[in-house]
């Protein structure tokens, strides 16, 4: 069964949405990113995915205090990404209460770093990020294309022991369009044994359906839960009757 991540985006510590990664293209659905945290809790998620937007921005961690309320009051399993550049960083994440840390630039940029963390934290708490446009692997926030091809870029890093891949498909994310989903299949059948998070795009169950058909194993999605696009309590119905 496929596993449900819904995502807090932060900016200023206000859960936000962005389209395309647009900074200018900013939605503000609550003050309170941990009161909606507690309402996924509430009914019935364990996961939480949490973006610290102005820390990919600014290239080091900034909402490490929404975190920690987040973290504090839930038990939700929370995994955290956005300006993780520093041991400094990694340390305030994982001090904040985060179970898991999603790192995507510094391993574009640094790889013996990210390596090293991966050894000293391990695969199940490090989870790859790889933001893909036009086939390029993305950083910094989605502002800066790298040379790095998706695949060759997985590649390299599941032998060095990377067991978890949150991949987003930049054109889609925000768009509620639909998910990439022929991207996904087709890093699954290259790496069958790979735990591929997919994130952007979902509209609807049904995208969720679909993705589960085509056998990826877990999904963040956001957007279309705060436009109203999913019933949350009819999705964990779904999941429930499984």
């Amino acid at each position: 069964m496929i596993e449900l991540i819904p995502a807090i985006d932060i900016i200023n510590g206000q859960c936000v949405r962005l389209t395309k990664g647009d900074y200018d293209q900013k939605t503000v659905y609550s003050n309170s990113p941990a009161e909606v945290a507690k309402e996924f809790e509430q009914l019935g998620f364990q996961r939480l995915h949490v973006v610290d937007l102005d820390g990919a921005k600014s290239k080091h961690i900034v909402n490490s205090a929404v975190l920690s309320q987040i973290t504090t009051e839930t038990s939700l399993t929370t995994d955290f990404g956005g300006g993780i550049k520093t041991d400094e960083d990694i340390e305030k994440a994982f001090a904040a209460g985060a179970s898991m840390v999603t790192v995507g630039s510094i391993a574009v940029t640094q790889p013996e770093l990210f390596i090293g963390w991966l050894r000293k934290y391990g695969a199940e708490r490090m989870i790859l990020g790889a933001d893909v446009r036009n086939g390029k692997i993305s950083i910094n926030g989605w502002k800066e294309d790298s040379e790095e091809d998706l695949l060759p870029f997985l590649q390299k890093y599941i032998e060095a022991g990377v067991k978890m891949v949150l991949c987003t498909e930049i054109s889609k994310d925000g768009t509620l369009q639909g998910p990439a989903i022929e991207l996904y299949k087709r890093v699954m059948e290259k790496y069958p044994q790979l735990h591929l998070i997919a994130s952007g795009g979902v509209a609807c169950m049904d995208d969720i359906k679909a993705l589960e058909a085509a056998g990826i194993p877990a999904v963040v999605f956001g957007k279309a839960i705060y436009e109203g696009r999913i019933d949350l309590k009819e999705l964990m119905d779904w999941r429930n009757s499984k």
